[in-house]
């Protein structure tokens, strides 16, 4: 009896133990994206209006990942550019308001990296996409919370989410490119 009453405090307490929540901290998290303009330069932007969801496994390893971006606060400091970025031309905000991701899979690779592979959807187009992702540690901060960050990107391929709009300048080349290149920092609270 007195094996039994062990081996279910065991189980009750590593099941506290394990049984975290991740919160993310917004305000030192960032979706970040970039694509060439005219060949000669890259153009760089954000979302600043995201929620990015993280379950870790009972190893407290990332497990599953959801996030969801407003597309209306697309920012790359050019308020003409922006708009533009907002219209039917590209992400059509008004009708597609919002850029989903959610993992079906994620592995681990080697000591710190992970591969995220899950679902994009982006102006009602949804396509299988893999993030390569990093584990970039677990600190203590001043005020005694525990945080865990990771980074992933990944490129897109824009025309297949019906972000057509284009030119085309005198080399024959695009005013915008096609590879879309996307960054996510996230940072978390892991409350137990």
């Amino acid at each position: 009896m007195k094996q039994f009453f062990l081996l279910v405090f065991s189980f009750v307490f590593a099941t506290a133990v394990f049984a975290q929540t991740w919160n993310l901290d917004r305000s030192h998290s960032g979706v970040k994206f970039s694509v060439s303009h005219m060949v000669i330069t890259d153009v760089d932007g954000s979302f600043k209006e995201f929620e990015v969801n993280a379950t870790p496994n009972s190893k407290g390893e990332l497990e599953k990942v959801e996030a969801t971006i407003k597309v209306e606060s697309i920012d790359t400091e050019n308020k003409d550019r922006d708009n533009h970025l907002r219209s039917a031309d590209f992400f059509d905000a008004a009708n597609y308001p919002e850029i989903k991701f959610v993992s079906t899979k994620i592995e681990k690779k080697g000591k710190n990296g992970v591969k995220i592979y899950g679902d994009l959807t982006m102006r009602g187009v949804t396509k299988k996409v893999v993030l390569d992702g990093k584990f970039n540690g677990q600190v203590k901060d001043p005020w005694g919370n525990t945080k865990v960050g990771y980074t992933a990107t990944t490129t897109v391929n824009r025309f297949d989410y019906g972000l057509q709009w284009n030119k085309a300048i005198e080399t024959g080349a695009l005013v915008v490119g096609k590879d879309v290149k996307i960054t996510l920092n996230a940072q978390f609270v892991v409350k137990s």
